[in-house]
């Protein structure tokens, strides 16, 4: 199972961004998915910038195992899960 968070259609809102974040890695806790695609898009690599702050966060990095810059697709992230 994996899931997915396209944030093309928000990219412009940042409160809107980091909710959607928080929820996102709150579901695949909850439902112990072990991993969850995000996907900022390519575009000036801004937004990219913005989730890879979100996750570094020493709050939020507790949570999961590890992110992966998709080596293929610059406008992909994956975080993944260890659940117990």
């Amino acid at each position: 199972m994996k899931l997915k968070l396209d944030l093309h259609d928000i990219y412009n809102r940042g409160d809107e961004i980091e909710r959607a974040l928080l929820s996102v890695i709150d579901e695949a806790i909850e439902k112990k998915a072990p991993l969850v695609e995000i996907i900022p898009g390519k575009g000036s690599g801004q937004l990219k910038k913005q989730v890879l702050r979100f996750l570094d966060r020493k709050d939020i990095k507790a949570l999961y195992h590890r992110v992966e810059k998709d080596s293929n697709n610059f406008g992909r992230v994956f975080v993944h899960f260890r659940h117990k």
